[in-house]
C-alpha cells in the first residue's frame, strides 16, 4: 500500500490481468462454444439400458460382450456390441461362478450323515443316525441303535437311498466308525464318498444343524426311557421337519412342499404331545 502511495504506475506493473482484458476475452465465449461444439457420432443410451447391460454382466460371469449384446437386442434395444463392452461392469480375473451358484448346481446331488450321542433317564447312552439332502434338507432317513457299527451303518444307507436314486455325494465326518464296510458300500451304489477335514464340524453344517435343531425342537424336551421311546419320537419328529416345518433357506417352505391354503376354517393338530403343532384348513 505504501509503495502505491509512493509509486503509482506500479500498478500497471504487477496487474497479471486487467479488466478490459477480460471482457475483450469474454467476446470470445461463443467463439469456443462452437468450436467446441459436439460433431456427431453415437448418441449415449439410456440410462435404463446402461443398468441392464450392468446386471446382466454382474449376474452372468460366463458371459462376454457378445453373449450379452444378443440379451438387449432380444429385448427390444437397439446397441452396438461396443456400446455393451463399453458399459459392462469390469472383472478381475478369468470369468468363474460364484459358490452359491456352485452348490446351488450340486445341491440336488448331495446328502451328509452324521451320528449323534443321546443319554436315557438310566444315563445310557444311545446313538442316533441321520442322512439329510442338502437341495431341500430333507431328512432322508433317522435311526437309533446302541452299539453302532460300520456294517449297520451300512445297512441303514441301503434302506435310506434306492439303488437308482442313490445322490452323487455323501459328506462324512472322520469317525472311526465309518470303516472300510462303508466306503465299500458307497463305492458300490455309486455314491463318492467325502469326509470332511479333520476337526472341522463345520464342513458338514447342514447335518449339524439337524442334529442341533432336533435337540431343541425336541431332545431338550423329553425323558429319554429307552430305544423304543426314542425313535417313536424321532420318528415323529422326522415327519413334523420334513411334512410341516418351515424353513429360512427355503423361502419359508417344508422339504416336502407345502401347499398355501386360502379356504377353510384353521385347525391344529398337535406333533409330539403337543411340542409342536400343524396347522391347517379343512
Amino acid at each position: 500500500m505504501q509503495l502505491y502511495r509512493w509509486v503509482p504506475s506500479i500498478l500497471q506493473v504487477l496487474t497479471i490481468i486487467r479488466p478490459e482484458t477480460l471482457v475483450r476475452w469474454h467476446g470470445f465465449r461463443c467463439y469456443w462454444r462452437w468450436k467446441s461444439r459436439p460433431l456427431g457420432g453415437r448418441p449415449q443410451i439410456d440410462t435404463e439400458l446402461r443398468a441392464l447391460i450392468r446386471r446382466m454382466s454382474t449376474e452372468n460371469h460366463l458371459w462376454g460382450a457378445p453373449r450379452i449384446h444378443g440379451e438387449p437386442l432380444k429385448l427390444g434395444f437397439s446397441v452396438a456390441q461396443s456400446t455393451v463392452a463399453k458399459y459392462m461392469v469390469k472383472r478381475c480375473g478369468p470369468p468363474s461362478q460364484g459358490w452359491r451358484t456352485f452348490l446351488r448346481n450340486h445341491a440336488p446331488d448331495i446328502s451328509a450323515m452324521d451320528l449323534f450321542v443321546v443319554p436315557t433317564i438310566g444315563f445310557n447312552l444311545l446313538y442316533g443316525f441321520v442322512i439329510v439332502r442338502i437341495d431341500r434338507r430333507d431328512l432322508v432317513w433317522i435311526n437309533v441303535t446302541t452299539k453302532p457299527t460300520a456294517e449297520w451303518i451300512a445297512r441303514q444307507i441301503t434302506e435310506a437311498f434306492p439303488w437308482d436314486g442313490a445322490p452323487g455325494y455323501m459328506i462324512r465326518d472322520r469317525d472311526r466308525i465309518y470303516g472300510a464296510v462303508v466306503t465299500r458300500r458307497l463305492r458300490a451304489m455309486g455314491i463318492r464318498d467325502k469326509p470332511i477335514a479333520p476337526a472341522s464340524p463345520w464342513q458338514n453344517g447342514f447335518a449339524e444343524r439337524l442334529i442341533g435343531s432336533n435337540r431343541r425342537e425336541c431332545l431338550d424336551h423329553i425323558i429319554v426311557l429307552g430305544e423304543v421311546h426314542l425313535r417313536r419320537n424321532l420318528i415323529s419328529y422326522a415327519a413334523y421337519y420334513n411334512s410341516v416345518r418351515t424353513h429360512r433357506s427355503l423361502h419359508k417352505d417344508a422339504p416336502i412342499f407345502r401347499p398355501i391354503q386360502q379356504i377353510g376354517i384353521i385347525r391344529s393338530h398337535p406333533i409330539l404331545g403337543g411340542l409342536h403343532h400343524h396347522y391347517v384348513r379343512v
